[in-house]
């Protein structure tokens, strides 16, 4: 999904801002998503650094950031630069949550995370089900522990998402989410 360098004229951004809206929201992939985005309290990084290093550091300020300013509920923190291989992004999000747990951020923040190749072990990788976890970018997602523990405990059957998600995926098909996804990429002019 990511083009080259050479070819990489996509405002990565822009990208994650439409995926969230017309693929996350839109289709309710994540039920959550809906009262952040519309309470405008998501936050969009950019990390443009091709090394674990940086990316590393991004992650930590991207903490500090949410520490102090509390009417933001989460960062979605995009690698436009860096793991554009799978396997190595699941290297960095090992990495990433180590470094949590040794800053001090355990119990305070989680994460989630996106790729433009994810594939659930197991799945096929042209798989349907694995588009829930399919972004423009590489992307870390940084959730709020206790926010993400009222709205489980708000929702009727937290359980039942995976599930829904898969039959719903699975219903509109890989070529369907494919196209979906390649219409979230914007390009810089």
């Amino acid at each position: 999904m990511i083009k080259s360098k050479e070819e990489n004229c996509v405002d990565a951004v822009t990208s994650t801002q439409l995926w969230v809206k017309n693929v996350i929201v839109k289709y309710n992939i994540c039920p959550f998503a809906k009262k952040e985005l519309d309470r405008g309290s998501i936050r969009y990084s950019e990390e443009k650094s091709t090394d674990i290093e940086g990316v590393l550091e991004s992650l930590t300020e991207e903490c500090k950031f949410l520490d102090k300013h509390e009417t933001t509920e989460t960062t979605l923190l995009i690698l436009s630069e860096a793991c554009t291989d799978f396997e190595a992004f699941l290297d960095l999000v090992y990495l990433s949550n180590h470094l949590l747990k040794i800053s001090g951020y355990e119990g305070v923040y989680q994460l989630a995370h996106f790729h433009p190749d994810y594939c659930f072990e197991g799945d096929a990788e042209e798989a349907a089900s694995n588009y829930s976890n399919r972004s423009p970018f590489p992307t870390l997602h940084i959730i709020r522990e206790t926010s993400m523990e009222k709205a489980i405990a708000a929702h009727p059957d937290v359980d039942a998402i995976p599930d829904r998600n898969i039959a719903f995926l699975n219903k509109k098909g890989s070529p369907f989410f494919a196209d979906l996804l390649a219409s979230c990429l914007f390009s810089k002019s």
